[in-house]
């Protein structure tokens, strides 16, 4: 199967409460790096995202995760496709109509250290966001919406006046988090949101988020590489190499039967607290390194490390099919 079939025949993945906010057609991502070079960074992905639910995005870094979630969130312009969200194609947006659509869809980023102005202080990091979409009135109505919103957050209010600098990068986070809600948003994309902090505060970070999902019927796109951490917070997990989806499934469905051999080894490097089943387990250890996205493999990406690699898989290129009901695998030999 061609490249171009492969896109043909992949299947909108359906949310899993059936009313999609977000859906992602044939969506790919290239960036021509000159003397006819194209990085290509997301390929053909197809995807739709429940209202309320959390879908939870794994894979290696430089598997095209954030890319695809900045593309989705359009801070890149596709090089072909489409994004709907809440029935309006993203991409034929302009002007005041797409600063409008803006006000639904926000970004936690990955690094709460560059993400911040480190000139403004917190009431002008937050009451930025209320001053472009005109959401407070007056000076006072502003301040009163940013200290309730650090309160949301579970930061002191008294703290609005402080710099980014004089905070802890978990308090910075949840600053990154308040921005975010400042303009009520229905859509959320968390870029690696909690890589970048301690462990001990990574939880908190995470349990705010699904606090905070409860009380305002938020809906995300949870980008990680901590496997257990995404099983905890994601509805849906899909699993993402050298640009394309390979595996999506139910959370609790993915981690107990993976289809993908890839998946298979992604979730057996997760240690497990025990030290008797951790020194009898198998681990699969995958031979050499993630191929460049400027020259990826013919057929399916993951054959050149696959031990289940035949000579069909570098000829066709598998596409995203239900293997199970509920669970989608791209491998001519997936297994649940």
């Amino acid at each position: 199967m061609s490249k171009g079939n492969a896109s043909a025949a992949a299947p909108l993945v359906k949310a899993s409460n059936g009313d999609a906010l977000i859906e992602i057609h044939d969506l790919n991502k290239h960036f021509n790096l000159g003397g006819g070079q194209i990085l290509k960074a997301v390929s053909d992905v197809n995807l739709k995202i429940g209202r309320g639910e959390t879908l939870g995005v794994v894979g290696e870094s430089g598997c095209g995760k954030s890319t695809m979630g900045r593309t989705v969130m359009r801070l890149y312009e596709p090089t072909s496709g489409n994004v709907m969200f809440d029935g309006k194609s993203l991409y034929d947006l302009k002007g005041s109509q797409m600063k409008a659509v803006r006000r639904d869809m926000q970004m936690i980023f990955q690094d709460p250290y560059a993400s911040l102005n480190p000139r403004m202080t917190i009431t002008d990091v937050i009451g930025e966001a209320l001053d472009i979409h005109k959401l407070a009135g007056s000076r006072a109505e502003r301040k009163k919406k940013v200290e309730s919103l650090l309160d949301v957050v579970g930061l002191n209010p008294d703290h609005a006046t402080r710099y980014p600098h004089e905070f802890s990068g978990g308090q910075r986070q949840r600053i990154g988090i308040a921005r975010a809600l400042a303009v009520q948003p229905k859509f959320i994309i968390a870029d690696e949101p909690i890589s970048a902090l301690d462990v001990s505060i990574q939880a908190q970070v995470v349990n705010l988020m699904q606090d905070l999902q409860r009380q305002m019927g938020l809906t995300y796109l949870f980008i990680a590489h901590d496997l257990s951490m995404v099983k905890h917070i994601s509805d849906r997990v899909a699993v993402m190499y050298l640009g394309r989806v390979v595996e999506l499934a139910e959370s609790s469905e993915l981690y107990a039967n993976p289809a993908h051999p890839y998946t298979q080894a992604l979730l057996s490097a997760i240690p497990i607290p025990d030290p008797d089943i951790e020194a009898e387990r198998e681990r699969i250890e995958l031979k050499g390194e993630l191929p460049s996205p400027i020259n990826p493999p013919s057929g399916c990406p993951f054959r050149t490390r696959c031990p289940l690699a035949t000579e069909k898989c570098a000829k066709d290129t598998p596409a995203l099919a239900e293997v199970k009901k509920g669970h989608f695998a791209a491998c001519h030999y997936a297994s649940v």
